[in-house]
């Protein structure tokens, strides 16, 4: 399938992206769930850091195993986020890479990646984020094994998009998150996505989770006088105009290119604090919730920086122009 075909909008049938009660987009946190589980634990952090919507772990993100879930815990989570207009995101485990040379890491990676699937739709999320992954390995002739990386991709996640599929139309996105270009990574450019994407069939319940501190690392200059504008307009133009679904609000420890994966809270970092603003600002956001991963120990671990930051986006985007 060409990639003009694969980077088409998702139908009409799917459902748009969610905004909060101001009809602006939510901005969250990624909330710890141990201790009294998703509802326990989770609701109560976001409560406490003021998350108009949530990310979450439903397994050991460094980990192959699948636990089950509670189901009282997932029906309480459920019902709450529903009740209060909380849009909901699992992260998928970090381990999982379909672009490995390794059988058994391929094998293991689609059984996660299907478990947070499933739990994603027992619990009502709208997503689950998936790393994009990268081509381990070298090819027989000493070459790089992308092509084949992206071979496997096609062969291993499509299958696992039919049964998304028979969920039915309640069923989660799989948002493809780009990486920081660390290694040999199969997507981390903004442009990369068409070529994922187009293995994927172009998908209609495939989505995009942009991760800021990601995309800098991977040289889109987001702190540069139309930096921002200038990336969204690259996804845009590589992946369709309404599959942004989700924002990882992060700011970067290092300079733009350095291809490393290292966050800092919103305006402590090479970022800045403007250009997220100038994110609410983009029509390719309009609606897209944020989530924040940013460091919370060196505020004591309690939510105080996630509660810092969250409050940070929120007076950006009241200063932000609403997109045309």
């Amino acid at each position: 399938m060409s990639t003009a075909t694969a980077t088409a909008a998702p139908t009409a049938a799917h459902p748009p992206s969610p905004a909060d009660r101001t009809g602006r987009n939510p901005i969250g946190a990624h909330v710890p769930v141990a201790a009294r589980g998703l509802a326990g634990t989770g609701l109560a952090y976001a409560r406490r850091v003021g998350a108009e919507t949530v990310q979450v772990f439903v397994a050991n993100p460094r980990g192959w195993a699948t636990p089950p879930g509670n189901p009282a815990q997932d029906e309480e989570f459920r019902a709450a986020c529903a009740e209060h207009a909380v849009p909901a995101y699992v992260h998928a485990p970090y381990l999982i890479n379909f672009g490995s040379d390794n059988p058994a890491t391929r094998e293991h990676s689609a059984a996660s990646l299907r478990h947070s699937l499933l739990r994603g739709h027992a619990i009502g999320a709208l997503g689950v984020v998936l790393h994009t992954g990268s081509a381990v390995g070298t090819a027989p002739d000493g070459g790089s094994r992308r092509a084949e990386a992206m071979a496997q991709v096609r062969a291993d996640v499509r299958p696992l998009l039919d049964e998304l599929d028979a969920l039915g139309d309640d069923a989660p996105w799989l948002l493809l998150e780009p990486t920081a270009g660390q290694g040999r990574s199969l997507c981390s450019r903004m442009e990369d996505l068409a070529e994922y994407l187009d293995a994927l069939d172009g998908h209609p319940r495939v989505g995009v989770c942009l991760d800021t501190c990601h995309a800098f690392a991977a040289g889109h200059d987001l702190a540069a006088p139309g930096g921002v504008r200038a990336a969204l307009d690259a996804l845009v133009a590589a992946a369709g105009a309404d599959r942004l679904r989700l924002i990882h609000a992060n700011d970067s420890e290092d300079a733009v290119g350095a291809r490393k994966d290292r966050h800092a809270n919103i305006g402590d970092g090479l970022i800045g604090a403007e250009p997220f603003r100038e994110l609410f600002e983009h029509p390719a956001t309009a609606g897209v919730p944020l989530v924040v991963e940013t460091p919370d120990r060196k505020h004591g671990g309690d939510g105080t920086g996630h509660a810092r930051d969250i409050a940070a986006l929120k007076a950006l985007r009241a200063r932000a122009a609403v997109p045309a």
